[in-house]
């Protein structure tokens, strides 16, 4: 599709507004099915703090390679 061939900039700002949606929508599905969650808050944590550790490591690293 000639859709996701086009490439676009996007300025901070712009991505507040697209991530706030994202938060919201992931919010309203937490809320919705907090019960069923419940049950997987460690394996649920222990994938956010490897990705979490991942997304830093590569955000230094490409930070390193500008200078």
């Amino acid at each position: 599709m000639i859709f996701f061939n086009k490439k676009t900039s996007w300025s901070n700002a712009e991505f507040i507004l697209l991530k706030l949606c994202v938060a919201s929508a992931y919010i309203m599905v937490g809320a919705y099915f907090a019960s069923f969650f419940a049950h997987y808050y460690l394996p649920l944590a222990l994938l956010f703090a490897i990705t979490v550790i991942w997304s830093v490591y590569l955000w230094v690293k490409k930070m390193r390679a500008q200078n």
